[in-house]
């Protein structure tokens, strides 16, 4: 019965996520539902498990959902998204635009702006230069997903993403954790991932396509639908709704001071990461009233945290005429943070629940038996999770905290560098959350007012497939040559 359950609560919370109930509803009702099929007392597994849980999610990681959703409404509405953009439409479009939409993406993304507002700058733009070189719209959310959803979530080192700093505190890593395998897996995603872009075109310009009927602007639209936005705030860590608040320039910012914050994230991160961080004494750390912890469970959080807020503070500086309104321009970034905090530490609430059901122990040895070793058994793990939530983010979380300690034991034991467990379960997170129920694939689609029908099979192409081949070669690496 307890496996049952678990099973049902599962089901329940798939079914009505995708239908856009609640996670916040779903998450402590499908844990209810699990205990109780589990013969399991309730109201301790809701108010000593679920909420425990999920307010160490929230303790955890906080910091990067609230500087992470600021940084990227304060880049937004200094006009430095559109410029970066603009830069990339102007020096390759022209040619390459393909290319340019892809880098585009890249560019603000790994320079830490949140994914929602990437999209709702980079489509209009994708828009207009599709048109004008006559290739098909329906590649649009591929080119956007590729460029913004794939390697510069999971796997470039340093990447300021929530899920990469989720395995941080559980194996003591930082976010340029494997920082060669992370590449070698970057340039596997990208590569096949235009390769197949590339190709689809030409198929495309072969059979006379062209852009196709071109339909009318939903972007403002699909900021404000209740269905998108529930889907959305699991996927990633904003919420769309805020978009529309604060007030957004009229004019671009310069490309300089559009660049600079984005160089400042990945710099400050790699200072505070490799050099100033190791450096600190924090023997402090170990007194009860800091929670007893160590250096190697906090500085990746510590990283990100100084990274984006000396961005927010160069953004601010850089832009300071374009932000005529900054106390609702923060105040929107702020709030655009809850709700996607607080759904994702919900997922990580019922997978605390299901965790600690005596019938998990059956699913902990199902996928500590998967043949291949202790990498193959935690990619399984992440992308099952994460495909079942929806959620990279919160598949990865589930998991971790599951089966996060017995990872770290079967490394000690087998010689894996935790780097490497590190960068596997981020790059596995990544792959299979892209289903059609992902909130990003779901927001994706409606900004650029196309369906599944249209778009997704390019959309599994890139960030699936590309996905996988790229897990595949840092899994067959790291077993020979290890972590690097």
């Amino acid at each position: 019965m307890g496996l049952l359950g678990l099973l049902v609560g599962l089901g329940l919370l798939v079914l009505f996520a995708f239908r856009g109930w609640s996670v916040l509803l779903l998450a402590p009702f499908a844990a209810l539902v699990a205990a109780l099929f589990g013969g399991e007392p309730l109201l301790a597994n809701l108010t000593q498990v679920f909420m425990t849980n999920a307010a160490a999610f929230l303790a955890q990681f906080f910091p990067i959902f609230l500087l992470g959703a600021v940084f990227g409404k304060l880049m937004d509405d200094s006009g430095a998204v559109t410029s970066v953009a603009a830069f990339m439409a102007k020096r390759l479009g022209e040619r390459r635009v393909i290319l340019a939409v892809v880098l585009a993406g890249a560019a603000v993304t790994y320079g830490g702006v949140s994914l929602f507002v990437a999209f709702f700058v980079i489509v209009p733009m994708a828009r207009s230069l599709f048109r004008a070189a006559e290739i098909p719209r329906r590649l649009i959310p591929a080119a956007i997903v590729l460029g913004t959803s794939t390697f510069t979530m999971s796997a470039l080192p340093g990447t300021p993403s929530i899920q990469n700093a989720i395995p941080m505190p559980f194996f003591g890593t930082t976010p340029f954790a494997a920082p060669g395998l992370g590449i070698v897996a970057s340039l596997i995603m990208l590569g096949t991932g235009l390769w197949w872009l590339h190709r689809a075109e030409a198929k495309a310009r072969r059979a006379g396509e062209g852009y196709g009927d071109e339909v009318e602007d939903v972007t403002e639209r699909a900021a404000s639908d209740e269905l998108v936005r529930e889907r959305a705030t699991t996927a990633r860590e904003f919420d769309p709704a805020e978009l529309q608040h604060g007030h957004r320039s009229d004019q671009a910012s310069p490309v300089l001071n559009a660049v600079l914050p984005l160089i400042v994230v990945v710099a400050v991160n790699l200072l505070m990461s490799l050099v100033v961080l190791p450096r600190l004494d924090v023997s402090y750390l170990a007194e009860q009233r800091f929670g007893g912890t160590s250096l190697a469970a906090v500085a990746g959080v510590w990283s990100v945290a100084v990274a984006l807020t000396a961005a927010i503070v160069t953004t601010i500086v850089l832009n300071w005429s374009r932000l005529p309104a900054l106390r609702q321009t923060m105040d929107a970034g702020a709030n655009a943070s809850v709700l996607p905090a607080f759904s994702v530490a919900s997922l990580v609430g019922f997978g605390a629940v299901v965790a600690a059901l005596p019938a998990f122990t059956t699913v902990r040895d199902w996928v500590l038996a998967i043949e291949g070793g202790p990498l193959v058994s935690l990619a399984v793990a992440t992308n099952i999770l994460a495909a079942l939530t929806g959620s990279a983010s919160g598949g990865l979380t589930i998991a971790l905290d599951a089966l996060g300690d017995t990872y770290v034991d079967l490394a000690a034991r087998t010689g894996i560098d935790l780097a490497l467990m590190h960068r596997v379960a981020v790059i596995g997170s990544g792959t299979l959350d892209i289903l059609p129920h992902n909130g990003a694939v779901v927001s994706l689609l409606a900004i650029c007012g196309l369906t599944h029908r249209d778009s997704y099979f390019d959309i599994v192409m890139v960030g699936i497939v590309t996905s996988l081949l790229a897990l595949v070669a840092v899994i067959a690496l790291g077993s020979v040559l290890g972590s690097f």
